[in-house]
């Protein structure tokens, strides 16, 4: 399974209609590119760092073998990525990013993350339609995902789309076992 986005180094797909905003920020639009896109790139690497800042406590030192199977259980393949989503500004500038992987058969949700800058726009739920959009479109019946205790905003944008609580599922039984994991039935 690859990215159906094409190649970051090919001239990109005619812009998606510009998202409203009242406001006097830019117009925003959807963009389909490849997981490798140095924008995609940049963001997940912003999600990184806020995500080290939220789950590291201070003074306490993980075992080499616990931050393994984190990173483990966290690491996408991009073989298995189904599509790679931006939110970008009318600069090309990435606000918000999100991914679908096949996890074992399923649509699993990766990798949202809103720009700090941009939250309260509706940016995520913005992705998650979009997401939910193209797992319609390759056949899924559901989606599901995994996030963090440290994120209640993440929490509530789920459960404000429509997402259900599920028992946490492999990877990150073991792995992260501060995982909170949903599922949202497409069909």
């Amino acid at each position: 399974m690859t990215n159906t986005a094409p190649p970051a180094d090919t001239a990109p797909p005619a812009p998606a209609p510009a998202v409203a905003d009242a406001s006097d920020r830019p117009a925003l639009r959807v963009q389909h590119v490849a997981w490798d896109d140095p924008r995609a790139v940049a963001m997940r690497a912003r999600m990184d760092a806020e995500m080290n800042e939220r789950y590291t406590d201070p003074g306490v030192v993980e075992h080499p073998s616990v931050t393994a199977a984190r990173d483990a259980a966290l690491r996408v393949d991009p073989e298995r990525v189904h599509a790679t989503v931006l939110v970008t500004d009318d600069s090309g500038r990435a606000v918000a990013h999100a991914a679908l992987r096949d996890l074992d058969g399923e649509w699993e949700v990766k990798r949202v993350i809103v720009d700090a800058t941009e939250r309260g726009r509706g940016l995520g739920g913005l992705l998650m339609a979009e997401l939910e959009s193209i797992a319609r479109a390759g056949g899924a019946r559901r989606l599901i995902l995994q996030t963090g205790d440290r994120q209640p905003e993440a929490v509530r944008l789920y459960e404000r789309v429509g997402y259900r609580p599920i028992p946490t599922y492999e990877p990150y039984v073991d792995a992260l076992p501060n995982s909170i994991c949903f599922e949202k039935p497409l069909a």
